[in-house]
């Protein structure tokens, strides 16, 4: 394989790593915030049990989030120099910002609430975590803001003497209708995933009959609510985006439907065999309109499709192959959307189940809710497969195609060599992290809150 190939892999394989536990983050630091708040104001002591028990695995989960995320900022002057050079004067204001400002204030509030449990009134521990909180999801912001311009360019001019994208208008830049629609979205995965690690790891309790299992309890029953928000609001935010999608990158919502062909109204593709080399479908299974009403919340309306849309980036952009790989982004998208849907039916029936004075689960319903606090990172890996696969060949859609971004000083051998080691690397690192995961989750409550287990993790 050539250095832009190699590249992406290790680019894709190290993003989903760190992006396994960065939406856990985004979740678990506001529902620490909500459970430590609780307990403030009601004075309910299962609750500060909650916020240091859960505490431990988020502390957990960032330190490896720092970790793996390190090292993907340095991939831009490694692999992606040419990236670099074109994008830096936009990209390179937001993740300064986001370093200077939202990560050093989130690591230094995270240090106050660890290490302020017995030193500070409970409102102002409770003010650390919240800070924290704000601190996890500004820090989204920014990275967002960079990679929302990757996808609807604006507030820039091109320099024709130097070939570089520029900044002219910073506060577009924040106000990219992108960002404020891919925000939201990456906000309420992060609870959705936060509130089925809370789920999965007490129904563990449950099927070990845990000896003071109410902790528990009141932890599964605050996950269900915190999940069912969390994914209705992912579902509803998402179909907001796959209008806007219609409107800005059309090639995307294509690819991710196989549409080949333009159709008015548009069918929604239930299943699909796909041959992307006769640009053709074999089989498929459609419903009538739907994909108009995901378009336009109207069974009518026109949907351009691939081969439409490729005549047109020709005559746009001049000669080339715009069409993405339709198979990934097909079954991305389709996988993302299987596991909301599994994750809003387990939310309802544990929102039933908890209702009642005992939880009566059989073994395997337990086995079930334990399971599923694997869904959201299927959700999240596959929803962001789809979201950069679909944008291909480019790296900022219209201005920059991803085979100009590769480092020229970087050979096969290489790119080669840092894929095979960052990958191993990572994959040491989570073993580490469950295995630190499953200590500290097997515990009792009790015994955390007996000792000071937090400042152990």
């Amino acid at each position: 394989m050539d250095v832009l190939v190699l590249s992406q892999w290790q680019f894709a394989i190290t993003t989903v790593y760190h992006f396994f536990f960065v939406p856990l983050t985004l979740g678990l630091t506001v529902a620490l915030a909500i459970m430590q708040t609780i307990y403030v104001t009601s004075g309910d002591e299962d609750y500060k049990k909650m916020a240091k028990y859960w505490g431990n695995l988020f502390l957990i989960n960032f330190a490896m989030g720092v970790a793996t995320g390190i090292v993907q900022e340095f991939q831009f002057g490694m692999n992606w120099s040419e990236y670099s050079r074109f994008m830096g004067d936009i990209f390179g204001a937001p993740l300064a910002i986001e370093a200077l400002l939202a990560f050093y204030m989130e690591s230094t509030f995270i240090g106050l609430w660890v290490f302020g449990w017995k030193r500070f009134s409970p409102k102002v521990h409770l003010v650390t975590i919240w800070l924290v909180a704000i601190g996890s999801n500004l820090s989204a912001i920014w990275i967002l803001t960079a990679n929302s311009f990757m996808q609807e360019p604006v507030g820039y001019v091109l320099n024709s003497t130097t070939n570089r994208a520029e900044m002219v208008d910073f506060f577009a830049l924040i106000g990219n209708p992108h960002l404020w629609l891919q925000f939201p979205h990456v906000f309420f995965a992060g609870i959705t995933q936060a509130a089925f690690f809370i789920i999965g790891i007490s129904a563990w309790h449950f099927m070990k009959k845990t000896k003071n299992i109410t902790p528990f309890k009141k932890s599964f029953r605050f996950g269900v609510i915190y999940g069912l928000v969390g994914v209705v609001m992912v579902v509803l935010i998402g179909h907001v985006q796959a209008q806007h999608l219609g409107q800005t990158q059309p090639m995307k919502l294509a690819a991710g439907e196989a549409l080949w062909e333009t159709e008015s109204p548009a069918s929604f593709s239930v299943f699909s065999i796909i041959d992307q080399a006769s640009q053709t479908n074999s089989a498929e299974i459609k419903i009538p309109g739907f994909l108009s009403f995901l378009a336009y919340n109207s069974f009518e309306g026109e949907v351009k499709g691939i081969k439409d849309l490729q005549a047109e980036y020709e005559t746009k952009y001049g000669p080339g192959n715009y069409i993405p790989n339709v198979t990934v982004s097909y079954w991305m998208f389709r996988i993302m959307v299987i596991a909301a849907g599994l994750m809003l039916l387990i939310a309802l029936v544990g929102y039933f189940k908890s209702g009642k004075s005992e939880m009566d689960c059989k073994p395997m319903g337990l086995k079930l809710f334990f399971y599923s606090l694997f869904l959201p990172y299927i959700a999240m890996a596959s929803g962001w497969i789809y979201t950069e696969m679909g944008r291909q060949p480019w790296l900022v859609f219209g201005l920059f195609k991803t085979e100009d971004g590769v480092s020229k000083a970087v050979d096969s051998l290489e790119a080669t060599f840092s894929l095979i080691g960052f990958t191993l690397i990572y994959a040491v690192l989570i073993v580490f992290a469950v295995k630190l995961w499953k200590k500290y989750a097997s515990m009792d409550m009790e015994k955390v809150f007996d000792h000071e287990t937090i400042k152990e993790a």
